[in-house]
């Protein structure tokens, strides 16, 4: 894995974890949580992407995914959507995406991928700033322990390949004059840690994120090498499908073939989440996105600046309308 941080010269401010009502120019904001796990497996010309809910507390919304641009999707966990008294709509963190210029992945210079993970991290922190500014009351965290975190999905430019980013964002809280209990909030530097591509001659296997960390399901690998009774019948009844996890078990998941991929983990998502929510959803390099099990909730149509000038062919997460 690889860590590195934004300059000190972007820090912003972060948004709030738990959902504990701050007052706000005498207006009540919350931050609604998005917990779960988050699913990738990176096939052959294929990324197949996946999350399942897990609520954190009565108000928790689902993990949500979004388009950033034509080379990547985001997942969003933690703070990912916030509620003020005086608006009747909650402000969330997926939706009027910043548009980013698309990269030409031939001609970019070198240093330039980190450049633009970089502006994505800073971006999300503008749309968060206003929110975050009016936070004053102490909140409870771990050390490390990241507000809100994006899990970032898509295909490097000069032909670097696939990547996987985690973007975490952090807080510290400092006393502000005399009173105890009215504190300031800061923001550490944005954290990026690289999922994928693993180190040289590391195995390449599913990548799975979990939000908290400490959930008590075992990893979709786990399963698959404990060859659970579940996956043992869904292993036996299909060669494609066997073959991918002799694949993912061997550290070779970049080999499967992209449609037995989805298949598998179309058909292993219901024995992992229960009675929980999930999506499950491929893309490619060339920007084609496909939904295979679409978000439970309807996605609205946000008119947005870049949506007047976006070609029709563009690729979208939006769900189809059925015919």
């Amino acid at each position: 894995m690889k860590n590195f941080l934004v300059p000190a010269s972007l820090i912003l401010l972060a948004p709030l974890l738990v959902s504990v009502p701050v007052l706000a120019q005498d207006e009540e904001i919350v931050a609604n949580l998005a917990g779960g796990r988050a699913i990738i497996h990176v096939a052959n010309d294929a990324i197949v992407f996946a999350a399942i809910d897990h609520p954190l507390e009565s108000s928790s919304v689902p993990p949500r995914v979004a388009a950033i641009d034509s080379r990547h999707i985001a997942i969003f966990f933690g703070a990912s959507e916030w509620q003020v008294t005086s608006q009747p709509r909650p402000i969330r963190l997926d939706r009027d995406i910043p548009h980013f210029g698309a990269i030409d992945p031939h001609t970019v210079p070198e240093g330039a991928a980190e450049q633009d993970l970089e502006q994505i991290g800073v971006a999300f922190l503008e749309k968060l700033r206003p929110l975050v500014s009016q936070l004053h009351h102490p909140i409870e965290l771990k050390p490390d322990e990241p507000l809100f975190q994006i899990v970032l999905i898509g295909y490097a430019p000069r032909d670097y390949g696939p990547e996987i980013w985690l973007i975490e964002y952090q807080v510290e809280q400092t006393a502000a004059g005399t009173r105890g209990d009215f504190l300031q909030t800061h923001i550490l530097r944005p954290r990026f840690t690289q999922l994928y591509p693993p180190e040289k001659h590391q195995p390449k296997t599913i990548i799975e994120i979990r939000v908290p960390p400490n959930l008590p399901d075992v990893p979709l690998l786990g399963v698959i090498q404990q060859n659970a009774p579940p996956i043992a019948r869904l292993r036996s009844s299909d060669a494609h499908m066997n073959k991918v996890a002799e694949l993912l078990q061997k550290g070779e998941a970049q080999k499967a073939d992209p449609i037995a991929a989805a298949d598998f983990l179309r058909a292993a998502l219901p024995i992992l989440a229960g009675d929980a929510h999930f999506f499950l959803g491929s893309m490619t390099e060339a920007g084609r996105f496909e939904w295979i099990v679409p978000p439970d909730e309807p996605r609205e149509k946000i008119k947005t600046t870049e949506d007047k000038d976006r070609p029709p062919d563009a690729p979208t997460l939006r769900q189809k309308p059925k015919p």
